[in-house]
């Protein structure tokens, strides 16, 4: 017995499938609207929805990436009126099961329910039986969730396999996990960089070479891919591949045969081809960087991995890992993370994504010391700069304040701004009060040096009345010879 959710506006649809579920023994709620839809999921598990495109308060198909990123999602089945364009397509793109044109015949409608209700129960049953080995990779939100789902059906199967995402971003550590989980795991995992192939020798450092083969070829030497043999061959860069050898390479995917260089025989290798990029490799099909073949033949299945400026909910639980890692590699007391260290990570946007984390936390517990608590002193300079600028940006609307007529301030008053940031940074911060009264005091003692103590000179350049100008000499006991004194 299956619980079903039918998100619909239309009575007269709710009430069919409702009276169709419940035949079936199946138990059915209606949802007359979004909001309504999102109340039902919140309360209960489903294992069917069926999604109305068209609602009273928006559009169906925006619920579609909420239910897809649950941690146990439903079948979908979208409803949508013929010729609706926002129908098929964007509901299969989105995730959903099936759709549905209305009006449907019952005997439809019924046939679709069955196929979902048997592939979730199918799917159920054989997630039940995967165990894996997922405690190197951090990771709870929705989109890592999405990427394990992935992961799972990648280990399952010898398909080739595709690791997209940017640089630091976890791609060879996927493909070790993929590895370390599937039914090769008792084979070598082989690591080939090949951003750092040179043209010259990248046949012999996949293929192998005969003695004498080239010059300097003083031994034979076993490829990279015969060392792959019943084992995971993994290509990290293959976007950095010379196009030279990417139809020899194709061969050997198709045939899983190859020849060392200066051999005349064939040899095999059975391996499981895992490939990984951080460059748009549809992109350079069509700019003839990269053969379409080879493409079509390392994709049958793909694996993207989101950047984590996409996954900021994930940001406490990597740094607690890596600094828990640390302090014991270090020989070091646990360390605790004071709230303001937490909140500079959380808005840094990570363009070095989890790598450049992990290297943040690193810098950060060398600078700490023997102290207990990181806060967000110990995090480097430019970073925390760079967080600043950010919030002050978005608090501004823009980089730089402009002064009350409008106009931008001038290069002198950028750098001072820029050397004032720097300096409160390596030191604790004062109370703003404090820093007010600080900065406003420096401010007077270099307006005065500037202006050689002509009042005149001060009033014009600070906008001050006179009246203001000797009340702040007075509150932060300043002195400048009068006019008549100095001649």
């Amino acid at each position: 017995m299956a619980t079903i959710l039918i998100i619909d506006d239309d009575r007269e649809i709710c009430a069919t499938l409702s009276s169709l579920g419940t035949r079936l023994s199946h138990r059915c709620h209606s949802a007359s609207s979004l909001r309504e839809g999102r109340q039902a999921i919140d309360s209960s598990a489903f294992d069917i929805v069926f999604l109305d495109v068209r609602l009273p308060d928006g559009n169906g198909l925006d619920l579609l990436p909420e239910l897809t990123e649950m941690a146990d999602p439903p079948e979908i089945i979208i409803l949508t009126g013929k010729g609706d364009p926002d129908g098929a397509e964007l509901a299969i793109q989105g995730g959903a099961w099936d759709y549905i044109l209305k009006p449907s015949s019952v005997r439809e409608i019924s046939l679709t329910l069955g196929r979902a209700l048997k592939y979730r129960e199918e799917k159920n049953i054989r997630s039940e039986g995967e165990t894996l080995n997922v405690s190197k990779i951090v990771g709870t939100g929705p989109r890592m969730k999405a990427s394990f789902k992935l992961m799972a059906q990648a280990t399952r199967s010898d398909s080739n396999l595709l690791i997209t995402g940017e640089t630091g971003t976890g791609k060879e550590l996927f493909a070790r996990t993929i590895h370390d989980n599937g039914r090769r795991a008792g084979g070598k995992f082989v690591f080939v960089d090949c951003a750092s192939l040179t043209e010259s020798l990248v046949e012999s450092t996949l293929f192998g070479h005969r003695k004498g083969a080239f010059t300097g070829a003083q031994d034979s030497r076993i490829g990279l891919v015969k060392l792959a043999d019943n084992g995971t061959l993994f290509l990290d860069e293959i976007g950095e591949m010379p196009l030279s050898i990417q139809k020899a390479f194709l061969r050997v995917l198709q045939e899983r045969t190859f020849r060392a260089v200066g051999d005349t025989v064939e040899q095999t290798s059975n391996f499981r081809l895992i490939s990984a990029t951080n460059r748009n490799l549809d992109e350079m099909v069509e700019n003839q960087e990269f053969r379409s073949d080879l493409l079509f033949r390392i994709t049958t299945m793909r694996l993207p991995l989101p950047p984590l400026r996409q996954r900021p909910e994930d940001i406490r639980a990597l740094a607690t890992f890596k600094t828990a890692q640390l302090c014991l590699q270090y020989g070091m007391a646990e360390k605790t993370m004071d709230e303001n260290f937490w909140e500079t990570l959380e808005n840094y946007d990570w363009p070095g994504n989890v790598r450049e984390l992990f290297n943040i936390i690193e810098r950060s517990i060398i600078a700490a010391g023997t102290e207990k608590n990181l806060f967000a002193m110990h995090l480097p300079r430019q970073l925390r700069i760079q967080v600043a600028k950010e919030q002050i940006r978005k608090l501004t609307g823009s980089e730089v304040l402009s002064d009350s007529s409008g106009a931008e301030p001038d290069e002198d008053v950028r750098m001072i701004g820029q050397e004032i940031f720097q300096d409160i940074f390596d030191r604790p911060l004062p109370s703003l009060k404090s820093f007010k009264g600080a900065s406003e005091k420096i401010y007077l003692s270099e307006l005065i040096r500037q202006c050689g103590g002509e009042t005149g000179r001060i009033l014009l350049t600070s906008g001050l009345s006179r009246s203001h100008f000797y009340s702040l000499l007075k509150k932060y006991g300043l002195s400048i010879q009068s006019d008549e004194t100095r001649s």
